[in-house]
């Protein structure tokens, strides 16, 4: 038998409940405060300590964009952020060219690599993942009650849900194979990659990525949510996490070319479902860290995902924002989250 999670033990609750503070890990005074010498000690610190961005130059770059890379602002400081998130400062970063995916990978596409590859999921061994509330038949919510993340009720524990059983073995993926793939860990993504001869993005590569050849906007096409009160992304409308309205048209995930695509051409980055990423998550890592292709720190306890999904709302957690950040513990897999891929030029 699997080993088995205890639900207290996996990070669910981190982005279950991406309103909620996370802890500030110390790593020294602010930069503005640190005598040039030392800044240059944490500087070379940070390169030593980062982790080594892996080279995946072999897979096809078919269905991917190419990002021609260079300069860009990363971060923000706006004050509808999450501080504590680390989402500032705003900094230079500079990246060499790179191609990703211009879809995130969808049911369809993870399936040919499971049959291929003979590959059963984290949550497929462990025999069970995590299902937003809503999207489970009353009966089955009202059987579930013990088996919710405390203070977070609205994700269930379901025995059977994964990436074929999206809302538990009841359910199917045979008519949205055009859905991105959920319920995948970061380990998970990670043997795609390797299948698929490319990588997870590293957290800048997936921003410059995401803001579309736009600098310091906050959405990945401008700054107003619904210009002309047009819905460009699938997340929450209505009261969290009780009532979705479904004004975009979606009470769950969608395909994964339901809205249109940013600047450069890069469809559901926003919303829809998150995606990790290949960095580890640190608050406050990216002040000392190289400003060139930066990488996250070398060991931690939760890698990072962007995008935001179809579960944000501006009431409780507003990550669909183009630099909010967020984590999760790396054997987590839940109806929201995903994945995209990237390969080196």
């Amino acid at each position: 038998m699997p080993e088995q999670r205890d639900v207290s033990s996996v990070s669910a609750s981190r982005w279950a409940a991406p309103g909620a503070s996370l802890p500030v890990i110390r790593t020294g005074p602010h930069p503005c405060c640190v005598p040039s010498v030392e800044r240059a000690r944490l500087l070379a610190e940070s390169e030593i300590l980062s982790e080594q961005k892996p080279v995946a130059r072999s897979g096809s770059v078919s269905e991917m964009r190419r990002v021609e890379g260079g300069p860009f602002l990363m971060g923000t400081e706006t004050d509808v952020g999450f501080p504590a998130d680390g989402e500032g400062p705003v900094r230079e970063v500079v990246l060499d060219p790179f191609y990703i995916d211009t879809f995130p990978i969808t049911v369809e596409t993870f399936a040919e690599f499971a049959k291929a590859a003979g590959y059963r999921t984290e949550a497929q061994r462990f025999g069970w993942s995590f299902v937003f509330h809503n999207q489970l038949p009353a009966d089955m919510r009202d059987q579930l009650v013990e088996d919710t993340v405390a203070g977070h009720e609205w994700w269930c524990k379901v025995n059977g849900a994964d990436w074929q059983h999206p809302e538990g073995p009841e359910s199917s993926v045979t008519d949205r194979l055009d859905h991105p793939v959920s319920h995948v860990s970061h380990a998970d993504a990670l043997a795609f990659c390797n299948w698929a001869g490319k990588r997870l993005p590293t957290e800048a590569e997936w921003e410059f990525a995401a803001r579309g050849g736009l600098s310091q906007q906050t959405y990945t096409w401008g700054d107003e949510l619904e210009p002309g009160g047009k819905h460009l992304c699938n997340i929450w409308q209505g009261r969290f996490p009780f009532r979705d309205t479904g004004d975009d048209g979606y009470k769950g995930p969608c395909p994964v070319d339901a809205f249109p695509p940013n600047g450069f051409g890069i469809y559901s980055i926003t919303g829809n479902v998150w995606e990790w990423c290949a960095d580890w998550f640190h608050p406050t890592y990216h002040v000392t860290a190289t400003k060139s292709n930066p990488v996250g720190p070398s060991s931690g306890n939760a890698r990072v995902m962007r995008g935001g999904s179809f579960l944000c709302h501006a009431s409780y957690c507003n990550r669909y924002r183009v630099a909010a950040r967020t984590s999760n513990s790396p054997d987590s897999s839940t109806s929201n989250l995903g994945f995209r891929c990237v390969r080196d030029v």
